[in-house]
């Protein structure tokens, strides 16, 4: 038996340098430590020219994740983000031997996307969450991706939701069409976040209110429909000709599936473009429907409990702002009255 445990054909021209040699040419060199599983791997895939996967492969671990706690008990937005990630590892690194992963690697994926910041913090953070699945199945002993450093997003890039204003919503309702219309009547009377609009369901409206959990909290409300959202889900509901099943969800595909939040996103977009409403995005729409129960006079607790939000942080943000706009308006007027005195 060879020095290499009987494989055929391998030669090392220096230390640390093993190449695969047959038939007088040299088809490829094992970059992996010997003795090591991933050795193996990488010889066999260059004698047979198929690729192999390791036991211990970022697709073999993927599953796994996939099938424990740690994901199923994942919020569906959460859930979301990682699913981005997780295809882009498994595209990246599918077969590969994650157990020889070491903090650099997870540096260099990061740093692959640093022009996507905030994914390029996410391919970190997932890949850490991984390691720790990893180690609760003895794959490993410690976290290699625990504690790597965000990639902090340049201050010019940094771009803060505009509330809509009147002139933007005016003008939306004046103009917009189809589905557009109606994703945004449900993001500014539900005052919800973008990915629960996705997952209301004929079953959840009965005439004069909504009903949800929340995806991130899994806080249940219950909405009262302001009168444009009471119109767009009654004229929706028409539309279609027939009582839609209570499961049937209310935003659906030209097929009638279950309309997904990257579907959304795009009628918004292509919708916001076509009307030059690029400075207001869907998320905002929430933030709109907080200023307009600010305007109603609301307090921050009567607020809460239609946006669901967890601290008085955003709320006091964005109702603030409405507030003062209230308050401008006032002096504005004193001030008019004294110059006419």
């Amino acid at each position: 038996m060879n020095k290499w445990g009987g494989k055929k054909y391998l030669i090392e021209t220096k230390p640390g340098f093993v190449y695969v040699r047959k038939g007088g040419r040299y088809i490829g060199r094992v970059t992996a430590a010997y003795p090591s599983p991933e050795f193996d791997r990488q010889y066999w895939e260059i004698l047979t020219g198929r690729k192999v996967s390791a036991k211990t492969s970022w697709t073999a671990l993927i599953k796994s994740y996939r099938a424990s706690d740690r994901w199923t008990n994942l919020k569906q937005g959460t859930r979301r983000t990682y699913e981005r990630v997780l295809i882009y590892i498994e595209e990246k690194n599918g077969p590969k031997d994650m157990t020889r992963l070491q903090r650099k690697d997870v540096i260099a994926a990061q740093s692959a996307n640093r022009h996507r910041a905030k994914f390029a913090n996410d391919v970190a953070a997932v890949m850490s969450v991984l390691c720790e699945h990893a180690i609760d199945i003895g794959w490993l002993t410690m976290n290699p991706a625990k504690g790597v450093r965000k990639i902090q997003i340049p201050k010019e890039r940094q771009k803060p939701h505009k509330p809509w204003t009147d002139a933007a919503v005016e003008a939306w309702r004046a103009q917009a069409q189809g589905q557009a219309s109606l994703i945004f009547e449900i993001g500014v009377g539900s005052v919800q976040r973008p990915g629960d609009w996705v997952d209301f369901v004929w079953g959840d409206y009965d005439g004069e209110c909504l009903e949800l959990h929340q995806n991130k909290t899994d806080k249940a409300l219950q909405l009262p429909c302001t009168d444009h959202l009471k119109a767009a889900l009654d004229r929706a509901k028409a539309d279609l000709g027939f009582a839609p099943h209570p499961s049937r969800p209310i935003l659906t595909t030209k097929s009638g599936g279950k309309m997904t939040y990257d579907y959304m996103v795009k009628i918004m977009v292509a919708e916001r473009k076509r009307l030059g409403l690029m400075d207001y995005d869907q998320h905002a729409l929430r933030y709109r429907g907080v200023m307009e129960l600010a305007w109603a006079d609301c307090d921050d607790d009567e607020i809460m409990s239609y946006s669901g939000h967890s601290t008085k942080a955003m709320v006091i943000k964005y109702a603030g702002l409405a507030r003062q706009i209230m308050r401008a308006k006032t002096a504005s007027e004193k001030r008019r009255l004294w110059a006419q005195a």
